[in-house]
This record gives C-alpha cells, structure tokens and sequence, in this order.
C-alpha cells in the first residue's frame, strides 16, 4: 500500500506552523526544534527556508499583519479607520503573542508595507497633513496594541469584575476615597458593568482626528 506523500517543506509552511505552534503554546514555546518535530522535519530543513528564529519571528508577524482589514483610500476614512483598528484588534485578540511582538521589532514585511502604505493614504486623502497623518497613525496604533495588551494581561476576567469590587469596597472607605468608593460600588452592584469598551477609546480619537479633518478643510 503506497504512503501518503507529504507536502513539501516551504516557507509558507514553516511559518503557518510557526503560528499555530505560538496560538497553543505560546512564543516562548516556539524554537527551531519544536518547530521541525512539529513539521516531522530535521531542524536542519527549516534552514532551507528561513534563516533563524528572527526570519521566523519577521514572517509570523507578516502573516498575522495580513490578516487584518486594510482601509480602502477615498472612501469615507473614518468608516475605513474604524474597520481597520477594530479588524485589527480582533486578530490581535485570537493570536495573544502577536502584539508585544509586532510592537517590539522592526517589522518590515510586505503585508506590513501594504498595512501602513493603507493606512497612510486613507488618512492623506482625508485631508491630513503628512505630519498630522504619521501623529494619528500613530495615536490610532497605540491605542490598538496598549489596549489590547491590557486586556489581554489584565488581572481580572470580564465576567468576575463585580465580585473583584465588591472585595475591593472595604479598603475603600467613603471617607477618604468618596469618589472610587462610588464607582466601585455601582461596578460591585451590577449598575455598572466595568468592563473594557475598544469602540469608547476609538471613537475619541476618530472624532478628534474628524475636527481635525474639518479644521483642514476649511
């Protein structure tokens, strides 16, 4: 009986696996031998097609980069702006090793130059000034990777907030702390839900960039 033939090694192979390795186990668990047990390849293989554990750490983030919406120049920017970072914090949510890599490396692949080439033309064509465009790249980059970084480390899950408060409430006399005390009970009573809204954060900074735009404009 004949064996299934594997699919040959490639570097778009190497990478995939890469980042299905990093999703189950983490970036700590991904090394050059994990990899080729993982691939049932001599680690040796992998050289064939990237150059090292960085080349792998470059293409997993190119990969994930190209997963995400890019804005579409000359249409309404705003709209494009908000798909983009709310596609982009998606992705960032279901691959947790991604963020604190991209925003720790020089990231230099072609999805990644495609992503800001996007981005910088959907925010020229708004009516940004080319230093105005790199500050609310910028802003808006920010905002996606620090939130989703505290989301993702925050000490506390969503549905376990009110019970969280309501041990916090007796270090919080009325007294001495009126105001946190208030705002702890409503989140230990159920009033207030706390929990972390993306879409609040981003909409101050798009409607601030739009009165930007609109002062531009005029």
């Amino acid at each position: 009986m004949p064996t299934a033939r594997r699919s040959p090694l490639t570097r778009e192979r190497v990478l995939r696996a890469a980042v299905r390795l990093a999703d189950k186990h983490g970036l700590d668990a991904l090394s050059m031998r994990r990899l080729a047990a993982t691939l049932r390849v001599e680690a040796m293989s992998l050289y064939n097609h990237v150059a090292n554990k960085d080349d792998v750490l470059d293409g997993i983030v190119d990969l994930i980069i190209g997963e995400i919406t890019l804005p579409t120049p000359g249409g309404d920017w705003k709209v494009a702006m908000r798909t983009r970072a709310t596609s982009a914090h998606t992705v960032l949510l279901a691959h947790p090793w991604a963020a604190l890599l991209i925003v720790s490396r020089m990231n230099v692949g072609p999805n990644m130059f495609r992503y800001i080439e996007a981005t910088i033309s959907t925010l020229r064509q708004a009516g940004l000034s080319w230093a105005h465009t790199d500050r609310a790249w910028n802003a808006i980059d920010s905002y996606i990777y620090g939130f989703t970084l505290q989301l993702q480390n925050f000490p506390v899950e969503p549905g376990e907030y009110a019970s969280a408060a309501a041990g916090f409430l007796p270090m919080l006399p009325a007294a001495q702390y009126p105001v946190l005390h208030e705002m702890t009970t409503l989140v230990a009573n159920g009033t207030h839900d706390g929990t972390h809204d993306f879409s609040f954060g981003l909409a101050l900074i798009l409607d601030g960039l739009d009165r930007m735009v609109a002062r531009a404009r005029s």
